[in-house]
């Protein structure tokens, strides 16, 4: 098979050939039909994070089709129409699986970190990390839904929001043009925060009830006029931007942040003492949340913006990811 490998931490991503694996008992081969590029794939490809072995397949936003399964797999047929995200694995034994907890799992595995990942035309996976996709949902589309499509409707579905609540997205990129498609779908009064005010548009089209441009205007007190908002829910990874907007959150509200800037958050502890306001963040989730995603999803037409490219070009797909050059999800479709 054909595969897109990280031999070293910092190298240039390298088209090899590979064997096709063979699933183990208890895991699933995954015939790649294909995977979204994700800004944490930065953290393999850098060498960022702490135990991974080289060379390395990335790719944690994998939609495919179950190739052949281990033989103490029960619950996958080959065929079955299957994605694989960030959640790759957990161990059913320590404090946290014997809670039900996976997601908080001791021993979780992370797809394309802790085994190769889908930059190739097949991987396996262990059982539990699968998800089923529905029909109603191309494989192009479901890929970036595994990952940035979970983080978002997840973090939204497990706030303290409701519907008819005041909600902001702050960003409208990579996972802000998704998170604003759920917040409307969910029923919340949607705000549209961005920098970019060439954006405006999309934000209406995408369901944005109302826009701010923070180029122009103090984002918090924006949000302030309009009563304040139960969630701030933060997108774009920079901390200046989360800070500045931390002022909008209204009494009992939280500033809810999926993207992880590189540097620390300020944020001023007295109004999150007065307006019982508070900051907080959320993970992506287990394959069993990835498949309500993808049935929200489905069920009401909330789709990402791809850009596709082949396995040849993934340096050109992440370097352009990177740069922030993609509308606004680069997804690699193996030929």
């Amino acid at each position: 098979m054909k595969a897109v490998e990280i031999p070293e931490p910092g190298a240039e991503f390298e088209v090899v050939e590979r064997d096709v694996p063979e699933p183990d008992a208890e895991e699933v081969r995954v015939a790649v039909e294909a995977c979204g590029i994700c800004h944490s794939d930065a953290f393999v490809k850098e060498g960022q994070w702490p135990g991974v072995d080289y060379p390395r397949v990335p790719g944690h936003e994998v939609a495919g089709r179950v190739d052949a399964v281990g033989e103490d797999v029960t619950e996958w047929e080959e065929g079955d129409r299957v994605g694989v995200g960030w959640h790759g694995g957990h161990c059913f034994t320590c404090d946290a699986c014997r809670r039900g907890d996976f997601i908080a799992c001791e021993n979780a595995q992370v797809t394309g970190f802790d085994y190769d990942g889908g930059y190739a035309e097949y991987l396996t996976a262990p059982h539990e990390a699968l998800a089923k996709i529905p029909d109603e949902l191309d494989a192009v589309d479901a890929a970036p839904l595994l990952c940035a499509g979970i983080t978002t409707f997840n973090s939204l579905r497990n706030s303290e929001a409701r519907p008819g609540d005041l909600v902001a997205v702050q960003g409208v990129g990579g996972l802000g043009h998704l998170g604003i498609q759920y917040a409307y779908e969910a029923g919340f009064e949607t705000v549209a925060v961005s920098t970019s005010p060439e954006k405006e548009d999309l934000a209406y089209e995408l369901g944005a009830d109302h826009f701010i441009d923070a180029s122009e205007v103090d984002a918090g007190e924006e949000l302030q006029s309009m009563g304040g908002a139960k969630v701030v829910l933060a997108t774009a990874p920079s901390a200046d931007a989360m800070s500045s907007i931390v002022s909008g959150v209204g009494v009992d509200g939280k500033l809810l942040t999926i993207a992880v800037p590189g540097e620390p958050l300020s944020v001023d502890v007295q109004p999150l003492v007065t307006g019982r306001r508070s900051v907080g963040g959320w993970p992506s989730g287990t394959p069993h949340a990835s498949e309500d995603t993808l049935d929200f999803s489905a069920l009401r037409d909330v789709t990402p913006k791809v850009e596709t490219f082949s396995l040849e070009e993934a340096d050109d797909a992440y370097a352009a990811m990177m740069d922030n050059e993609v509308r606004f999800r680069a997804v690699l479709v193996p030929e």
